[in-house]
């Protein structure tokens, strides 16, 4: 009898799906599985995602890299549930995820470069000015760019950057400073009120036209989702003034409030490269500057060569700044 009972408990022991190893690993965790294969469904197909009511689709793009942290919770939690199918399947979004970003992690900076830029949203509460004028003017680019000026900040970022860049214009919100001449500055109507500009630089390799523009901000309100319509209808006037620049050389630099990825920015993103893509390290997010989560700021190209970009130090911003270094 004992020898019964002893027979029967193992063989019940041994049913699939109820011990600890065998097939029963590869029984449990599917709702985990599931999981992941509808993480990289989603990042493969973000275009897809409908952008009707509340712009879910700007808004998935604007934070589509952060999609990658459910590939360590995941594998976490298959690790627990000691499930072999979840394991597996989690390696679909982690393997999506390195074709979609891998390369954003590769350092491609170089050394040189004939124009360096820098652009920065300076936040129209900035604290100290001048100090932030100088931060920037420290890291010796020839071309400044700045964003969110007033009519009361203005004047004071004038003064501090005088003495290192003799050209410099201010047109609404937006300026741009330079050590090397300016000509035919003009706003460029993108907003009711001016956001934005057009410079021609005299640069000893040549002219190279330049754009400085802050797009409108976008909000997320319970009411009515991500709001960007205004942004976008930024985008497309500045893309059209982009599309008519008779200059073969352009950079165009600013606060767009989204990112390279965001479908809705795609009038101008797709005429240009983006500099932190061609030779950047890593994402070289830029916003909000206590714990940047974005790229929002840009630095954009089309006939010139990209050689390095990065972000800069904080300053009293709730943006960080960007530069990159041209080869023209």
């Amino acid at each position: 009898m004992t020898a019964l009972v002893e027979r029967t408990g193992r063989e019940a022991g041994a049913r699939p799906g109820t011990g600890s190893g065998g097939t029963g690993t590869w029984r449990r965790g599917w709702l985990i599985a599931a999981a992941a294969v509808l993480s990289a469904l989603v990042m493969v197909g973000h275009t897809r995602m409908p952008n009707g009511f509340g712009n879910p689709g700007s808004l998935l793009e604007t934070f589509l890299p952060w999609l990658g942290m459910s590939v360590p919770v995941m594998l976490a939690l298959a690790a627990v549930r000691r499930s072999a199918a979840a394991g597996v399947a989690v390696l679909l979004p982690a393997v999506v995820w390195c074709s979609l970003f891998g390369g954003l992690l590769m350092d491609k900076r170089s050394a040189g470069g004939d124009l360096t830029v820098v652009s920065h949203n300076v936040n129209d509460e900035n604290p100290d000015p001048v100090r932030t004028a100088r931060d920037l003017a420290a890291t010796s680019p020839q071309l400044l760019a700045l964003e969110e000026l007033t009519s009361h900040t203005a004047p004071a970022y004038e003064r501090a950057l005088a003495d290192t860049y003799p050209y410099h214009s201010v047109q609404g919100t937006v300026g741009l400073w330079s050590k090397y001449p300016l000509r035919d500055v003009e706003p460029v109507a993108i907003m009711p009120w001016t956001r934005a500009l057009r410079a021609t630089v005299d640069t000893p390799k040549g002219p190279v036209a330049v754009y400085a523009a802050h797009l409108a901000s976008v909000r997320v309100l319970p009411s009515v989702g991500f709001t960007t319509a205004r942004r976008n209808e930024a985008a497309v006037k500045l893309a059209d003034a982009v599309r008519a620049e008779p200059l073969p050389r352009v950079v165009v630099v600013g606060d767009f409030n989204g990112t390279t990825d965001d479908r809705a920015l795609r009038p101008v993103t797709s005429q240009l490269r983006s500099a932190q893509e061609e030779a950047g390290d890593g994402f070289g997010f830029s916003w909000p500057a206590s714990f940047p989560v974005a790229r929002i700021d840009q630095i954009l190209v089309k006939g010139v060569i990209p050689v390095s970009s990065r972000i800069l130090p904080p300053t009293g911003s709730d943006h960080l700044p960007v530069a990159a270094a041209l080869r023209l």
